[in-house]
């Protein structure tokens, strides 16, 4: 089974599995085509973090494909710049590209095709052309000026013929399909074996041709990005030399007879097991699904495991156990009250003291909704005229025959976030936005650090037996859409489809993890199809609900083992996702 944000992607994965290829082949080969199909939410330049099982094994891994803050991002140049918030588009906002790492080092330990071989049907989409989406068209229709005023490199590769690809019209990219055809060249020059093909593929992307051109375009070229301002960038050659993709292990928290697994607080995965610690010693069932005190003390949770994040999480050391702490989180649970809280109250875990960002007096203003395409209030993307974005990014899910299960959310580089770079063919990625510009904090910038980011794939064990692999695009929204599902599978007793169909809410209580990092204490959003009452009531509450379109909120896809069966569903929204299987 594939299941995953676009079509396209489902089906090279399922094609992988039909030829004998496993789980892993498949993801690594969908990933690369969501960068073609989806360019407007994940692209080269991007990042991926994955959560795998493998069955041989009988054990769940994290591979880590965030890359790191170069060696000259300190909070001093930018502050030297005269900027207060790392730009939301732009070289200055670049980290290393870490998909292609991740990608590989999945293929390389867990995989068993060789690298011509996945690449090829990116290779084929790349130079013969995917349909373009609508939201392909919006998103280069919104950027239009901004490439043609001010990044022509972009303008080149995304105005093919000097204007905006119609919907529905074929969109190619023959300079990125060159690059991996030149990558896979030089690998299969370079070693007769897959295990050497892969390594002289990782030597090419982070020392070879492909690192060249990066150090170089960083180096010697300067644009405006969403400062107003023109600047350069910080990355260099050697940033990506001393970078490599790592395998970690997962955080997990037993919940109701299941084990959920989520990636360390680099990223805001734990946020998820923060929300199942403190509704662990809460009645949902008694509640009724989506009731109103279901989805108020839901949100109410959620307020207080985002406030966490805000306080404690980073690439730094984060007191993961404590905040996992039974007895922290029934002294928190105890903080959530019949009325809509409107203060962000992180926690004292193990009595250290927590600190929040100060939201930066930012000279830019503040539009509704900026950096990692994420669904806005309509539930649909919108790019801004600079480049920055509401839309979404990407995720894929598979199992294999044979059991092996992964869930990938691939995103960044995203075709609006940076300047082309002409002779690869795709932009660098503006992670580094997702740093704070204050000292002190887990998510201060500094050189070698990982952003924390809100790329959030999810897995499940069920009676200690693998059973989901889960996710969704969204941004600071993941790992509230992601639990709201994981929540009406076990205590609304739906189906996969019938758990990502459910009307879907989400808070903006907690400040943005994207450029200029704004927050909307108390806003809460909801599908329209929430029942009326429901709504109303928790308005009287004190929620300020925005009632959204019917089919606006999440993009999830699943798949499952479950009683001797594989299983799979994706979202219906914007009608991209796509399931298979046999």
């Amino acid at each position: 089974m594939v299941a995953g944000t676009h079509w396209l992607a489902s089906a090279t994965g399922m094609s992988v599995l039909e030829r004998g290829g496993n789980a892993f082949d498949a993801a690594v080969a969908a990933g690369f085509v969501l960068q073609v199909a989806e360019p407007h939410l994940n692209g080269p330049g991007g990042e991926v973090p994955i959560l795998l099982w493998s069955e041989a094994e009988q054990k769940t891994h994290v591979v880590c494909g965030q890359g790191v803050a170069p060696a000259a991002a300190t909070i001093e140049r930018f502050r030297e710049l005269g900027l207060d918030v790392v730009p939301g588009t732009g070289l200055l906002a670049a980290t290393v590209p870490g998909a292609f790492g991740g990608w590989m080092r999945l293929l390389e330990r867990w995989g068993t095709w060789r690298l011509a071989d996945v690449l090829a049907p990116a290779i084929h989409y790349a130079e013969h052309g995917v349909p373009v989406l609508e939201r392909v068209s919006a998103t280069i229709t919104a950027v239009e000026g901004m490439f043609t005023a001010d990044w022509p490199t972009s303008a080149a590769t995304w105005l093919p013929g000097g204007r905006v690809p119609e919907p529905g019209s074929r969109l190619a990219n023959p300079v990125l399909a060159a690059t991996y055809r030149r990558i896979v060249a030089e690998a299969e020059a370079a070693s007769g074996t897959r295990e050497g093909q892969l390594a002289a593929a990782r030597h090419t992307w982070y020392e070879g041709f492909v690192a060249e051109a990066i150090a170089d375009f960083s180096a010697t070229t300067a644009w405006r990005d969403s400062s107003g301002e023109v600047h350069g960038g910080l990355l260099t050659g050697d940033d990506l030399a001393g970078w490599s993709a790592t395998t970690e292990e997962p955080v997990s928290f037993d919940y109701r007879g299941h084990t959920v697994f989520k990636t360390g607080p680099w990223g805001q995965g734990p946020v998820f097991l923060q929300q199942l610690a403190l509704l662990d010693g809460v009645n949902l069932d008694a509640m009724g699904y989506l009731s109103a005190d279901y989805v108020h003390t839901v949100t109410e949770a959620a307020k207080l495991a985002f406030a966490d994040r805000e306080a404690w999480y980073g690439d730094a050391d984060v007191p993961l156990a404590g905040l996992l702490d039974p007895a922290y989180n029934a002294a928190r649970r105890a903080l959530i009250g019949p009325r809509a809280s409107l203060d962000l109250l992180p926690g004292s875990p193990g009595g250290r003291e927590p600190r929040l960002p100060v939201l930066p007096g930012s000279k830019v203003p503040a539009p509704e909704g900026v950096g990692e395409p994420t669904v806005d209030t309509a539930g649909l993307e919108r790019t801004l005229p600079d480049g920055q974005v509401r839309g979404d990014t990407c995720h894929v899910d598979v199992v294999d025959r044979w059991g092996n299960m992964v869930s990938a959310t691939p995103s960044g580089g995203w075709l609006q976030s940076s300047p082309t770079v002409p002779a690869l063919g795709f932009c660098l990625g503006t992670r580094a936005q997702m740093f704070w510009l204050q000292e002190g904090l887990p998510s201060s910038l500094r050189p070698g650090a990982r952003p924390r980011t809100t790329l959030s794939p999810s897995f499940a064990l069920k009676d200690g037996r693998p059973w989901l692999a889960f996710g969704t695009p969204g941004g600071d929204q993941q790992d509230q859409w992601s639990l709201n599902f994981f929540l009406a599978l076990v205590h609304g007793g739906l189906n996969l489809q019938e758990a990502i169909d459910a009307p879907m809410f989400h808070s903006e209580h907690f400040p943005s993890s994207f450029f200029p990092r704004g927050s909307r204490p108390g806003v809460l959003h909801v599908e329209e199809r929430l029942d009326a009452g429901v709504v109303a009531e928790l308005r009287r509450r004190g929620h300020e609900v925005e009632v959204q379109g019917p089919w606006s909120l999440g993009r999830l896809s699943a798949v499952a083992r479950d009683g001797g069966f594989l299983k799979a569903a994706a979202n219906p929204r914007g009608a991209q996702g796509y399931a298979a299987g046999r």
